[in-house]
């Protein structure tokens, strides 16, 4: 059984703050977020790591945009539709892609630098994308620099307090409604936080899988925490798998952005071969689902364990300088990125599916609003095309925080504790070996409930997930380690059971048992809800037919 909150506490017993909008995480759309809240109003920021600490701070490509002279809206929503297997919601995609221009623009107001060609932006192109539309940085590091002047705008222009290395345990929840969070700084006591409004963009869950290109922080936290909370989740089965992770034994899994693909790079096997090509007419340039699906196989048929990224018939000097932060990560390794193969191999990435809200990041709990990876907003479908996850992040972060703070400013200003409290159980964070619990997950997860999937696979691993969390769910732990465990427990069950769920392949879903397509049956939802169906997954209605469709398909 769930249980309600991780940990006991008592309002008589621990501290209280009190706040107009609380926003859970500091990746780009937090820090969006609040940079809505009204001059009067009292805004909380919490981050659990330091505040760069983000899957936002690690994107390479960039952020895709209607900016150049041969795009056009039409051009970038049909990319965006024909990527996400029949499952995007057109009112969605129209509406970010048409507002991304503007807040691209307010970026570079704000202080982002970046990178230009002959005085105009240099606009790049990856994979899916018709048109060359990726704003960047640095190369190689846009996340980096837009964070970084998105950092100093809200210290310089809002009133927002920070709080850094902050875990957010659970929301508070009374008479329906969020009413904020119960929050630790560095293990002490719990401060119950009360919040008019409160916005999620905690991120996505990396940290499942063995294979990540996500940073340690990345642990669904907020996945979980909105699960207990009550709040619909929706498509946990579609984990996005980067094509492209540099794979050395030793090394971390660092990414490589897709970016070098956009410039021509060439993926090959072990033998040399160019292999794209064979899978599908856009070669390189194809959708990550196709891509990571293409690779699998490709491994499969000449028994190695990755391919290869060539670029040795570009330019020497444009492959440094549009890619140094990959250069030197390579060079660490004593490969030269404009003439060696480099071995690359597929890794978790990006969470597709999360907490379900409408165009205005309102999610189905009154008070709780929500943006970013964390989110399930329509715009990506079974399969989010590159370089619009930064994009979704800064046109829904605004959104939630827009909506957020007209919602706080309509209510009273006095507010009060109320009577939510949790209580000490006889499981008080027994001795586990919580580092091998969370390598057996990672083990599961990685074989059942990677790229490829079946029937007997998802059982076993949905299986295994439920032995763990038998014994470490109910256990109240005093330490991140412990809490970061069952969160990822928690948000991998909801993806385990969703991927068995859903009897067809669909985006980055690939059942090799169900290796089509099914609109007739599959083309909806799948909700998670604790108080519905168990908690298990349930299909949504089947959604109108659209007009664009993928002019190759999948698998």
């Amino acid at each position: 059984m769930t249980p309600r909150y991780l940990v006991p506490f008592r309002p008589k017993n621990v501290s209280h703050r009190f706040a107009d909008l609380l926003v859970i995480g500091s990746g780009l759309a937090g820090l969006r977020a609040v940079r809505e809240a009204h001059p009067n109003q009292t805004a909380l920021l919490v981050t659990k790591d330091k505040l760069l600490e983000s899957n936002s701070n690690y994107a390479q490509g960039g952020i895709a945009g209607v900016l150049g002279p041969e795009d056009d809206f039409q051009h970038h929503f049909n990319d965006t539709m024909a990527a996400g297997g029949n499952l995007c919601n057109p009112e969605i995609v129209d509406m970010v892609i048409r507002d991304g221009p503007r807040r691209i623009e307010e970026l570079i107001a704000w202080g982002t630098r970046f990178d230009h060609d002959a005085g105009t932006l240099a606009l790049g192109r990856e994979g899916g994308h018709s048109h060359q539309r990726i704003v960047h940085a640095h190369g190689d590091a846009t996340g980096r620099e837009v964070m970084r002047a998105m950092i100093e705008h809200i210290r310089q222009s809002t009133q927002t307090e920070i709080w850094e290395r902050a875990f957010t345990l659970d929301l508070l929840t009374h008479d329906g409604r969020c009413r904020g969070a119960v929050i630790t700084q560095g293990g002490s006591q719990p401060t119950m936080v009360w919040a008019k409004q409160t916005i999620l963009c905690t991120g996505g869950a990396g940290q499942v899988f063995r294979e990540s290109t996500n940073p340690p922080v990345a642990t669904g936290d907020g996945y979980a925490l909105a699960y207990r909370a009550g709040a619909e989740l929706r498509d946990m089965e579609f984990i996005q798998f980067h094509p492209t992770v540099l794979y050395i034994a030793g090394s971390s899994r660092s990414l490589i952005t897709e970016a070098i693909r956009g410039e021509g790079a060439y993926l090959v096997d072990c033998n040399g071969d160019r292999f794209m090509p064979d899978y599908d007419p856009r070669a390189e340039l194809a959708p990550r689902d196709i891509v990571s699906q293409s690779i699998i196989r490709q491994m499969a048929v000449t028994s190695h364990n990755c391919v290869y990224l060539d670029l040795a018939h570009l330019d020497r000097e444009v492959v440094l300088r549009r890619f140094p932060g990959i250069a030197k990560t390579c060079e660490e390794f004593g490969l030269d990125l404009a003439t060696d193969r480099i071995p690359v191999r597929p890794g978790a990435h990006y969470m597709v599916g999360g907490v379900s809200v409408d165009r205005s990041g309102h999610t189905s709990l009154p008070g709780l609003w929500a943006a970013g990876e964390v989110t399930s907003s329509g715009l990506h479908g079974a399969n989010r095309l590159a370089s619009n996850s930064l994009l979704e992040g800064l046109v829904f972060g605004a959104l939630a925080g827009q909506g957020a703070a007209r919602a706080a400013a309509e209510m009273p200003d006095v507010m009060t504790a109320l009577p939510i409290e949790s209580s000490p159980t006889r499981h008080r964070g027994q001795s586990l070996d919580l580092a091998d619990v969370r390598a057996s997950l990672k083990s599961v997860m990685g074989r059942l409930v990677g790229v490829q999937r079946d029937a007997a696979g998802l059982k076993e691993a949905v299986s295994s997930i439920d032995s763990l969390l038998a014994y470490v769910l109910p256990q109240q732990f005093d330490h991140e380690q412990g809490w970061e465990t069952q969160n990822l427990l928690q948000a991998a069950w909801m993806m385990a059971t969703s991927a068995l769920a859903r009897e067809e392949s669909r985006g980055v879903h690939f059942r090799t048992d169900f290796p089509v397509a099914n609109d007739l049956n599959w083309r909806r939802h799948l909700a998670v809800q604790i108080e519905t169906a168990g908690g298990y997954p349930r299909p949504g209605q089947p959604l109108p037919e659209q007009s664009v469709q993928d002019p190759v398909g999948s698998y």
